[in-house]
């Protein structure tokens, strides 16, 4: 066909029209008849994309082998690993950076078939380690493996939070808040503990010991006993949440904590707390710390009921 006739015929000026052909050959899905090198004939794009992708595959099979083999021969020393740990006089581990924790999660949360409990203190939980923890968890539930969560009620306010809570509630995950939590911690079977490695290191200790994993377990339970089914803010009506948090840093600032202990408490930024803190002395009229302690007993502050308790399991 004349190339300004294909041209007009296809709404492509000349140089188009050849860069066109040009990127058409390079990639073989056009080539010269064996007869009329100047003439062009079309080739299947499958048996194109055939040939490209043929030692791509072949590398892709190459690749998966090698991991296979990768992953059979660290699970060989797995054995001899725990095998070790369980001569060990008390059964702790400390890993410490955060790509090794979540790794060690992972693979609990793999292994783990009958029941997860976890205690996760603030109220703003980052997106991505919520993104992070939906297939875990999900996968978890999809095996009937029970999940109970303690959150601050800090987390109603948080919109990541609640979305996660009513994605997984409705697969059969259990959450609840309160005012105070006793800190991070994640259990897996009644048999294996994280908690945070001291200091800010993003490290965790993993314990197996039986009796300090049982003990962990009981304080979860009287935490889970006292704390208030999960449901966002506007739910339970923004000025009952907002009281009993006001409530919760009254009796914290009575008890004589520091900002920064009463944030951590609670589950909030320091910033914000130190703001409630402000909001709250202001509207008692108080000019210490003590004063408010002192007014809001005066006026009953500290012993209204808190949110609607949960019912005992």
């Amino acid at each position: 066909m004349d190339p300004d006739h294909a041209g007009r015929e296809l709404g492509l000026d000349r140089a188009e029209l050849e860069s066109a052909v040009a990127s058409l050959t390079e990639l073989g899905l056009l080539r010269p008849e064996v007869d009329d090198p100047d003439r062009l004939r079309p080739v299947d794009p499958d048996l194109v994309a055939a040939v490209v992708t043929t030692s791509m595959e072949s590398a892709i099979r190459s690749q998966k082998a090698e991991l296979h083999d990768i992953r059979e021969q660290f699970a060989g020393l797995r054995g001899h690993y725990l095998e070790s740990l369980s001569r060990l006089p008390v059964g702790f581990e400390i890993i410490p950076g955060p790509q090794e924790v979540r790794a060690a999660l992972t693979l609990a949360s793999q292994e783990c078939t009958q029941e997860m409990l976890t205690s996760q203190p603030g109220g703003n939980r980052v997106p991505e380690v919520l993104r992070e923890a939906l297939p875990r968890d999900t996968a978890m539930l999809a095996r009937s493996v029970r999940i109970r969560t303690l959150y601050h009620h800090t987390a109603r306010f948080n919109g990541p939070s609640q979305a996660y809570v009513a994605t997984l509630s409705a697969r059969g995950a259990e959450y609840r808040t309160r005012h105070e939590l006793f800190g991070r911690l994640i259990v897996f079977d009644r048999k294996l503990a994280f908690i945070p490695e001291r200091g800010d290191t993003w490290g965790a200790v993993v314990i197996r010991e039986p009796s300090i994993v049982s003990y962990l377990c009981d304080v979860f339970e009287q935490e889970w006993t006292q704390a208030t089914p999960f449901s966002d803010a506007a739910t339970d009506g923004l000025e009952l949440v907002a009281k009993d948090i006001d409530r919760t840093i009254l009796r914290l600032l009575t008890a004589g904590m520091k900002d920064a202990t009463i944030a951590r408490r609670i589950g909030m930024s320091l910033r914000t707390a130190r703001k409630h803190i402000a909001d709250i002395m202001e509207e008692l009229g108080a000019e210490s710390r003590f004063q408010a302690g002192v007014l809001a007993a005066q006026q009953g502050l500290l012993d209204e009921e808190p949110l609607h308790a949960a019912s005992a399991d």
